[in-house]
């Protein structure tokens, strides 16, 4: 069948409802329509929502488990809501900071998510997440709604605390499916924004939550793109519980982001090519018989076939795979030829012809590893020690990597339930067998340790802790094992570093949020604070990092720094940007910083130390600059 011209104009308003459903998928609904038939309609209530604004129409909607279950409400408004937060630079906790492209962020993910969307909308390529899998056992989650930063700056002890905390979910909490919901969805959200036109994401879940993540994943991404349900064998020993089923499987669900996405295919191995051969000297190589008959019953397509002997082979039932004229085609040019006997045909597959192997969706323990392995694995890297005991193998990550990330080998991979970050350890690995350079951004909780755990009593406070010592410990490893070979050069273009973040409040006292519940004392004393707005404790490099990822720069872009009219001055994609942090400017840096030529400058507003008359002066210098050029080599000039 050929597609026929179209001989209408464009459709312009299913044109704008394409282009709606990529934005807002989750808003397009099925409805039967008073005729009986099923149509797809948009939900206008919803949609405002996801636009910030909530109608008395969406908010008097009836809320009942399923996906709209109680709470839902609450976590499209935490979506609206902005971060105030910023990511702090710990180069002690890093390796190779000033060269490496690689991320390791501490901090909630939720928080996390949403400082990433200006520098990183529409950049990632994959997403593996393992999230919690609510089995009934505890997991940590912020329950606050209207203070997640500063819930969990109280958490990870970056304040004093009022007493706030993560809240954990049980088995016996009435509202068990609805918290661990309430926890994804915004999650979701935000990370869908994050994936490329192209890009995917995977979830390892359990059976406890893999119908609910389905549907969840369905509104939110798409029911129509849904790709496959993979069942991983994550156990193969028995559990030995003989009254119950032994579990031995877990589930990963895969959804692109758009159909721009493509699955790649999976290198062929000699055990995948065993049944290839070539006994009859085909000058195509070797082949494999393949079936003839057809999977649908075609009525056009049941014909009998004479051989060049005058036999008949009679059609099977459902008729033949191909037309008369095709299959006479085949058996001219060799494809399709007869048995000895003349009583039947035999299509060749030839292996020359074989693209690769398409990945199925069973995998097995033996091929990409089991959780024991992955323990086993933790064990090599950590002196025997069992920092972690729910991590996935690093065979089952580089299979899913191998299937997306295999082309031009540079995209960015993201794990914001990072946990021992075997999705970084993967990501090392695979660039070292394939020479590639992706990149990797892990986002962790730093969940404390368990006191009677082995990571505890091995030094490691927290998980987070666990995942940024198993990063170093995989660069010191592949660093060693390249020493003294040819290649060593070639393999150190690799980026074999991370630079870490955590996340806290922010540097600037005017980007921080007052506490809603917070007393006059307490609001006349931040009022107070913001005459002097930039926190005393913060360094230099504190407030760049905060500048550059609020300004939409990926926090991983190059700094140099420059010396100008005597000034300290930041210089970021070659001199497009300049940032001067110094507490005081002068017309002799600004004149300077005018000759530079950047297309952007920012300096401190307290660095113009209330000269009314300076700050002026250096705007009209700007202005006057900018009407002497091209539109599109004009400076922006900012004060933060």
């Amino acid at each position: 069948m050929t597609d026929k011209i179209n001989g209408e104009s464009l459709d312009i308003s299913a044109e704008n409802r394409a282009r709606l459903k990529q934005l807002f998928p989750a808003v397009f609904t099925e409805t039967v329509n008073d005729k009986g038939i099923l149509t797809e309609s948009i939900d206008f209530e919803k949609l405002k929502a996801e636009l910030g604004v909530f109608t008395e129409l969406f908010e008097n909607r009836r809320e009942r488990y399923g996906m709209d279950w109680s709470g839902k409400k609450d976590t499209l408004r935490l979506i609206q809501t902005p971060s105030t937060a910023t990511l702090k630079p710990c180069r002690e906790e890093s390796v190779s900071f000033d060269e490496t492209a690689n991320l390791f962020i501490e901090g909630d993910n939720l928080e996390v998510l949403k400082l990433l969307q200006k520098s990183y909308y529409g950049k990632v390529k994959m997403i593996y997440i393992d999230p919690p899998y609510n089995t009934g056992k505890e997991f940590i989650y912020p329950d606050n709604f209207t203070e997640t930063l500063q819930t969990y700056l109280d958490y990870a002890g970056l304040t004093d605390g009022n007493g706030k905390k993560f809240s954990t979910n049980t088995e016996n909490e009435g509202r068990f499916h609805t918290k661990w919901l309430n926890m994804m969805y915004p999650r979701l959200y935000l990370a869908r924004n994050l994936l490329r036109d192209d890009g995917v994401i995977f979830i390892s879940i359990d059976d406890n939550e893999v119908s609910n993540l389905r549907k969840l994943c369905d509104e939110i991404f798409g029911e129509e793109n849904f790709i496959v349900n993979i069942i991983w064998q994550h156990s193969i020993q028995p559990k030995g519980y003989v009254d119950n089923v032994s579990i031995h499987h877990n589930y990963i669900l895969c959804y692109q982001k758009s159909d721009n996405f493509r699955l790649m295919p999976l290198e062929r191995t000699e055990e995948h090519n065993i049944n290839y051969s070539n006994p009859d000297n085909d000058v195509n190589g070797s082949w494999r018989s393949g079936d003839v008959r057809n999977a649908l019953y075609r009525p056009n397509l049941i014909f009998e076939i004479i051989t060049p002997s005058g036999k008949i082979i009679k059609p099977p039932i459902n008729g033949w795979r191909w037309s008369k004229e095709t299959i006479n085609k085949k058996i001219d040019c060799g494809e399709i030829i007869f048995n000895t006997d003349e009583t039947k045909i035999i299509r060749k597959i030839y292996l020359k012809d074989v693209k690769g192997r398409p990945p199925e969706s069973i995998w097995c323990g033996g091929e990409v590893g089991t959780t024991r392995s992955a323990v086993n694995e933790l064990k090599l890297l950590f002196d025997g020690s069992t920092t972690f005991d729910t991590a996935k193998p690093t065979k089952l990550i580089i299979k899913i990597i191998q299937l997306v990330c295999n082309i031009e080998k540079k995209d960015i991979i993201l794990d914001f339930f990072a946990g021992s970050c075997t999705t970084a350890h993967a990501v090392l690995d695979l660039n070292k067998q394939d020479g590639g350079n992706r990149k990797f951004i892990m986002v962790q909780l730093p969940e404390p340790c368990a006191p009677d755990s082995e990571a505890f009593k091995a030094g490691y406070k927290t998980i987070s802790d666990i995942g940024k010592e198993r990063i170093r410990r995989v660069i010191k490893k592949l660093n060693e094992a390249n020493e003294g070979k040819l290649n060593f050069e070639n393999t150190t273009l690799q980026d074999r570093g991370f630079r870490a973040f955590k996340l806290d409040k922010s540097n600037f006292k005017q980007w921080q949020k007052l506490d809603r519940k917070s007393t006059p004392e307490e609001i006349e004393k931040q009022l107070f604070e913001h005459v002097d707005h930039i926190n005393h404790k913060s360094t230099p490099e504190d407030l760049l990092y905060e500048i550059l990822l609020k300004a939409g720069f990926q926090p991983t872009i190059k700094v140099s720094i420059l010396t100008i009219a005597g000034k300290q001055v930041f210089s970021i994609a070659e001199g497009a940007l300049l940032i001067c942090l110094e507490k005081e400017v002068t017309e002799e840096l600004i004149d300077a910083v005018i000759d530079e030529n950047p297309q952007q400058f920012i300096c401190l507003d307290a660095a113009f130390g209330g000269n009314d008359q300076l700050k002026v002066n250096t705007a009209q210098k700007f202005t006057a600059s900018n009407m002497q050029k091209e539109k599109y080599n004009q400076i922006i000039f900012k004060t933060v």
